[in-house]
């Protein structure tokens, strides 16, 4: 969730692919042409996100559709990682309009790539919906911390939006090579694909309420309960 606010709020990116994408960045962003705006870049990566609900909608007619999804994916970290940094590097920088652009343009991008996996079929939409509510939560409590500790945090567990496309190119790759197949666990029909997506599920409530629990911990040790005051 990359943006241009640094001036406002500084970012912190704790993602286990940080190191890799900050280098990549470092070396794309100079080379970039110039008619290769911010904006444009925006634009660029919520297209590829259209195309990837695209894919996912042909996929159960031709699995080969699904790496129309995964280079949708690459273009999609292209421009949503490069606007701000090309904004920064050429000091054409509006914090609050990036801020807002680029945040509003990431929740439709997962939501287009959520609803597309659930009419692949490869996914229920039950779960694929579910998936998209607790990204929604995890977003909301990022901007919950951003604003009680002023930094705002690209990743939570060392999983940020770089690190979720390289779990959906994986998964893609995995259900072209290895189709999910129904079978029964516990007298119930499920597939492969639907136990990671609960996985991913559980794992993401989980850390959720962690965070929840040691934030406000940690915000009540800084401000302790305090006697009521007398009624003016």
């Amino acid at each position: 969730m990359p943006s241009d606010r640094d001036e406002r709020l500084p970012r912190l990116n704790n993602g286990w692919l940080s190191p890799l994408e900050s280098r990549a960045i470092s070396w794309l962003a100079p080379r970039l042409p110039y008619w290769l705006t911010p904006d444009r870049l925006t634009a660029l990566g919520f297209a590829a996100s259209i195309a990837a609900f695209a894919g996912y909608a042909l996929a159960p007619g031709q699995s080969a559709w699904l790496w129309l999804v995964n280079v949708a994916l690459i273009v999609n970290w292209f421009g949503d990682s490069l606007d701000g940094a090309v904004a920064r590097l050429r000091r054409i920088e509006r914090p609050r309009y990036g801020f807002f652009v680029d945040q509003s343009t990431d929740v439709l991008a997962q939501f287009l790539f959520a609803m597309g996996l659930g009419i692949s079929g490869y996914m229920p939409m039950g779960i694929a919906a579910t998936g998209l509510a607790v990204y929604l939560m995890m977003s909301v409590q990022s901007l919950l911390r951003a604003e009680v500790t002023r930094v705002f945090h690209l990743a939570a567990g060392a999983m940020g939006l770089t690190e979720l496309r390289c779990l959906f190119f994986a998964l893609n790759a995995l259900l072209y090579f290895l189709p999910p197949w129904p079978f029964e666990i516990g007298g119930l029909s499920t597939t492969y694909a639907e136990l990671l997506g609960v996985a991913w599920i559980a794992g993401t409530l989980g850390h959720y309420v962690v965070t929840m629990a040691s934030e406000a911990r940690r915000l009540g040790r800084e401000e302790p309960p305090r006697p009521p005051g007398r009624p003016d």
